[in-house]
């Protein structure tokens, strides 16, 4: 079984990736692929795990945005591929944004996944937004969601659109 681990950052734009990491554990059998390597899928899955992780660690929990009827949309992920990841071995996932509207209503978040060892296996790079649940269509967070989505962990290559 996998274990979610969430470290709040400290605010600041810090070089010390241990303080941005959202989500730790194991990689499953069911994750693997016939070359017996995690599978291209899993990637993206633990990269959303890590974000939902991230967000409910700065105080923007799922269920309020349900109340809001508002969810993230992605437009664009990205995956790199660096190194091989194989059952068993054990993840960090670290999240950050690194680019955002003043308002946080559009956004890019990389997350960089590392084995066991240290060694970062991959980049993921997922560019999104707010979508109204009901209408489907584009939203803004409410402003008082907006003030704790922009206290989302930054990369030291951080921009504002």
């Amino acid at each position: 079984m996998s274990l979610t681990k969430a470290v709040k950052n400290s605010g600041n734009n810090s070089n010390d990736h241990a303080m941005n990491v959202f989500y730790e554990g194991q990689v499953l059998w069911s994750q693997i692929d016939s070359n017996q390597h995690m599978r291209h899928s899993a990637y993206a899955d633990f990269a959303a795990q890590a974000r939902l992780t991230m967000l409910e660690s700065i105080g923007l929990k799922l269920s309020t945005l349900y109340k809001f009827k508002i969810g993230p949309v992605l437009f664009r992920e990205e995956l790199i591929y660096l190194r091989e990841i194989s059952m068993n071995e054990h993840i960090r996932i670290t999240c950050e944004l690194t680019k955002a509207r003043p308002d946080g209503s559009r956004w890019s978040i990389r997350h960089e996944l590392f084995r066991s060892n240290g060694v970062k296996a991959a980049v993921i790079t997922a560019d999104g937004a707010w979508m109204d649940t009901t209408k489907r269509k584009l939203a803004i967070l409410p402003e008082e969601l907006s003030q704790l989505f922009m206290k989302a962990p930054k990369s030291n290559d951080y921009t504002q659109e």
